[in-house]
């Protein structure tokens, strides 16, 4: 197993140092985060982008590579066909640096129950105009010819993409930077400084920086942050295992999941690998906390999560992370730059004999790397990108739940725009703060 490439050992491209003044503070350096600078600095503002570790060190770049639309909660569709228009804009600017490419998405069915969920899904598709359809058994082995097994159909989406994320996160903060956001790694924001109940900075390990405004974009470590400043959110972060294999013949140019094994083709010839539906949750305060709120999700998927009895030391919700720090001294986000968890080895040999037992005529596949992610996720499973009302200059964009990377450049604009106080130009009730607050039930995104 080969490490990740994004480590403290990593010099950071943007040492600072942070400035005295922006208009507005972006807290978190991932995709969400580095995107809402970009948009930000395309609208003439001062944005400092402050990542306590490096840019995309954590989920953003850990990602399957997915862009999709298909088998988006109904919320998310509109926002998801903005991202893949500007993820084409992007690579057009970047000259192609993201390693883009439009070859589609397949989920694959197992049995007529697959087939029927994954036709539900259509209307919806059908709703803003996307042309996916159901293929039958004939048409995806023809699009995948060399795979063995039960595959019955498949819902497909032709106009879906694929991008490489530890490539191209980084190319887009070198964009954002060109446009005038100023990006400061290695530092961490310890909360945020407030005069009359609204922000009016933040305060790093740096020093303060005077702000009007400010977007909270920390994945996994956003829950922690918000809570030092009154503002509770029930996310949780699981960790999802992925790997890259070397180079091997071509069986699929696009990305593909039927339940047992998930693959996408790489720029490099192999295939990024993963289990869709399985993720790892340690338990920790938060867990308990949050707990009841989780259950219609449970309930909906009662084996898809693994518990681990703790987090390990210095997690966003391990037992002796600090939830209550003080401004002048270090806080949990610099003792903790990159959230690196291992990767569950006995899950990647799984990984790769399930592959090699789906495609039985290609050379065994061999590892190239093994990581993990701890994937910032919500009980309904879509996100929350909504102003925080008690604290008025706050927005928080978190709690992607997987989706983030591909969906990333239009809440990126979402975030800019709210922050500015402009309407953001979706619907955005279904992501709202308030919602596992004000009484509503837990309406838990579509299981396409």
């Amino acid at each position: 197993m080969t490490t990740f490439p994004f480590s403290t050992a990593t010099p950071p491209e943007w040492a600072g140092p942070p400035p005295a003044e922006a208009d507005v503070a972006v807290i978190g350096g991932g995709v969400i985060g580095v995107m809402t600078a970009l948009h930000l600095a395309q609208a003439g503002l001062r944005a400092v982008l402050i990542e306590k570790g490096r840019i995309a060190g954590e989920q953003s770049s850990r990602n399957w590579g997915w862009i999709r639309v298909q088998g988006r909660d109904p919320a998310e569709i509109p926002i998801a066909m903005e991202a893949q228009d500007q993820w084409q804009a992007l690579s057009r600017e970047t000259n192609d640096a993201l390693g883009l490419r439009q070859t589609g998405v397949a989920y694959i069915a197992r049995s007529e129950d697959d087939m029927a969920r994954h036709e539900a899904w259509l209307p919806h598709a059908r709703a803003h105009g996307v042309g996916s359809r159901m293929l039958s058994r004939a048409e995806i082995m023809e699009r995948i010819p060399d795979a063995r097994g039960d595959w019955m159909g498949a819902l497909w989406t032709a106009t879906d993409m694929r991008a490489e994320p530890w490539i191209a996160v980084p190319a887009l903060a070198r964009l954002a930077a060109r446009a005038g956001a100023q990006i400061v790694e290695n530092c961490a924001v310890r909360g945020l400084d407030l005069e009359a109940g609204r922000v009016a900075g933040v305060i790093t390990e740096a020093g303060r920086i005077k702000v009007g405004g400010a977007v909270v974009a920390g994945g996994a470590w956003s829950s922690l942050f918000l809570r030092r400043h009154g503002v509770s959110i029930p996310q949780l972060s699981v960790r999802c295992t992925a790997l890259a294999t070397e180079p091997l013949p071509e069986v699929f140019d696009g990305a593909a999941s039927d339940g047992t094994i998930a693959f996408r083709r790489r720029e490099d010839g192999g295939y990024n690998l993963a289990v869709s539906g399985f993720q790892e949750l340690f338990i920790g305060p938060d867990a308990f906390r949050a707990f009841r709120t989780y259950l219609p999700l449970l309930t909906q998927d009662p084996l898809g999560t693994k518990f681990r009895l703790s987090a390990p030391p210095g997690y966003p919700d391990g037992w002796r992370t600090p939830r209550r720090w003080a401004m002048d001294g270090p806080s949990p986000f610099e003792k903790h730059r990159i959230l690196d968890p291992q990767p569950n080895m006995a899950k990647v040999r799984d990984i790769l004999e399930r592959f090699h037992t789906r495609f039985p005529d290609l050379p065994k596949p061999k590892l190239k790397k093994a990581w993990a992610g701890m994937i910032d996720t919500m009980p309904d499973v879509v996100p929350v990108v909504d102003h925080a009302h008690a604290i008025p200059g706050l927005v928080v964009a978190t709690g992607m739940s997987g989706h983030g990377f591909g969906i990333g450049p239009a809440f990126g604009r979402i975030a800019a725009d709210l922050v500015q106080g402009k309407a953001p130009g979706h619907d955005l009730s279904r992501f709202r703060l308030q919602r596992f607050s004000d009484g509503s039930p837990i309406d838990v995104a579509l299981d396409v």
